[in-house]
C-alpha cells in the first residue's frame, strides 16, 4: 500500500484487511483481535497490540516515529509492543536490531522462518532478557493453515478482546507456545551472519557485533 496516500485513505485501505476478516469471524463464530506490524529501515518488525482505527487515524506523526518513540506513545495509549522473528536473515535485511528497550515481549516462534535457528535465536535472547514471548504463523496464504501450520500463543482464559491480549503480555501471562517440535530449541551452534545491533530505549545503539550478546551462556 502506497505510503504517500493521505493519511486517512492510508488508514481506511490499511484496516480493512482486519475489518474484512472480524465481519467473516463474527459469522462464523470466532474472534478476530486488530493488530500490526511496524517496519523500521527494512531490517527490523515490531508488532503492535492494544490500539485501534481511531488511534492510527490520530496520530499520522506515527510515520515518521523512531523505535523509541513508537514504544512510548503506544505504551501511553495502552497498548504494548515485541519484536517480530528478531533474528531473521533475509537477503533484504540489512542487519538485526535488537531494540531491547522499545519491546514488551519477542516473538519466539515465526513460521516464515525458513531456518529454525532464527526462532532458537529469538528464544534464547527472550529469556535473557527476561521477556514474554509470543509466535505467529505469519500466515501469507491460505494453503499454510490448510496444512496445519499454524502456531500460537497458550493462555490460561480465554481472551475477548485485544485488551486481554495486551495484559497477558504486560503481566506475563503467557503459559507457553504452541509450535512445531524442536523448532525452539537451542543446540549452541545457532550463529548471527549479518551485522548485530543492540539498541537502548533511546535508540541508540549501545553494542555492535555478534559476540557482544553472549547467548550462548
Amino acid at each position: 500500500m502506497p505510503r504517500k496516500l493521505a493519511w486517512k485513505e492510508w488508514v481506511n485501505q490499511f484496516c480493512r484487511g482486519y475489518e474484512e476478516a472480524r465481519n467473516e469471524g463474527e459469522r462464523r463464530g470466532f474472534d478476530v483481535f486488530f493488530g500490526w506490524e511496524e517496519t523500521f529501515d527494512d531490517c527490523d518488525d515490531y508488532l503492535v497490540y492494544g490500539l485501534d482505527k481511531d488511534w492510527l487515524l490520530d496520530h499520522p506523526e506515527a510515520r515518521k516515529w523512531t523505535r523509541g518513540e513508537q514504544y512510548r506513545e503506544v505504551r501511553a495509549a495502552g497498548g504494548c509492543v515485541v519484536q517480530a522473528h528478531p533474528f531473521r536473515q533475509h537477503y533484504w535485511i540489512k542487519r538485526v536490531v535488537l531494540s531491547s528497550g522499545c519491546v514488551d515481549g519477542v516473538e519466539a516462534a515465526n513460521l516464515g522462518n525458513m531456518d529454525r535457528s532464527y526462532d532458537a535465536l529469538a528464544m534464547r535472547y527472550a529469556w535473557k532478557l527476561g521477556l514474554p514471548v509470543t509466535a505467529g504463523s505469519d500466515i501469507h496464504d491460505v494453503c499454510q493453515v490448510w496444512n496445519g501450520n499454524v502456531v500460537g500463543v497458550y493462555v490460561e482464559e480465554k481472551l475477548n478482546g485485544i485488551g486481554d491480549f495486551v495484559r497477558a503480555i504486560l503481566e506475563n501471562k503467557i503459559t507457553g507456545i504452541k509450535t512445531t517440535e524442536g523448532r525452539c530449541d537451542w543446540h549452541g551452534d545457532e550463529r548471527v551472519l549479518i551485522p548485530v545491533e543492540w539498541r537502548d530505549d533511546r535508540d541508540r545503539i549501545v553494542k555492535k557485533g555478534w559476540k557482544d550478546f553472549d547467548l550462548e551462556a
